[in-house]
């Protein structure tokens, strides 16, 4: 259900990556799994890898998990 989970993954950039919040707070913009882990590592969030597809944790908005390349089209 959307806006349950408190980090959410948002839709690939543009230019490629994606917005990560956790409360609607931004922390930053992953290129990959290895920086969303950080982010989330640095946010306190323990064993931040274990959580990635946990959907009461991490919501993966308007595309598929763990993809970071460029959106194909305009929204």
């Amino acid at each position: 259900m959307r806006g349950q989970a408190p980090i959410v993954v948002h839709r690939p950039s543009p230019t490629g990556g994606r917005r990560v919040t956790v409360r609607e707070q931004i922390l930053g913009l992953a290129h990959d799994d290895q920086d969303l882990i950080e982010f989330l590592r640095r946010a306190g969030v323990a064993e931040p890898g274990e959580i990635l597809d946990d959907p009461l944790w991490v919501e993966w908005r308007d595309g598929p998990a763990h993809e970071y390349g460029r959106a194909l089209g305009p929204r």
